[in-house]
């Protein structure tokens, strides 16, 4: 496995009812992972802080290895944390290029920081047109975020 590059920050960052949300990125809203551009053709995953919450503290993650096939819509990882267990859905088709291997150690940095250090795989596309199915407005993703932050409440996922 690889670590690849380090993190880059985020770009701006609003809070929405107490989590943050980077509207950098490209978000797959049933699965709480983001995507970021890192270089051409190139993507970095991780998962929102909101997808972290309502995941309930996170004990372990397994990730792919470097080289590793995505298929978008199937699972490349598996989540283990208090309330969940459960795969780790891609957004995009590709090749896994890079591991964070600080977050295999470490799965709380996800917690910590979501959109810097808690990054969780790096991919080469197959198919850069599937990023055109993400949401990536900056007031469609925070409308996104409010309503789901609302249903959770609702359900009792979380307490805000």
């Amino acid at each position: 496995m690889s670590s690849g590059p380090q993190p880059r920050a985020a770009g701006p960052v609003v809070r929405v009812r107490g989590f943050d949300l980077a509207l950098d990125r490209r978000y797959e809203p049933a699965t709480h992972i983001w995507v970021a551009d890192a270089g051409p053709g190139l993507v970095r995953i991780g998962m929102d802080p909101l997808g972290a919450e309502t995941s309930g503290t996170l004990a372990q993650i397994s990730l792919p290895g470097v080289g590793a096939d995505l298929a978008a819509g199937r699972p490349f990882g598996q989540l283990e944390a208090v309330k969940f267990v459960g795969p780790l859905t891609s957004p995009v088709s590709g090749t896994v290029r890079a591991v964070n291997d600080a977050v295999a150690a470490d799965p709380g940095l996800i917690e910590r920081d979501p959109f810097g250090a808690g990054w969780l795989i790096e991919a080469e596309l197959a198919d850069p047109a599937e990023l055109d199915g993400l949401l990536t407005d900056a007031a469609e993703i925070t409308a996104w975020y409010e309503a789901r932050i609302e249903d959770y409440v609702r359900t009792g996922a979380i307490a805000r």
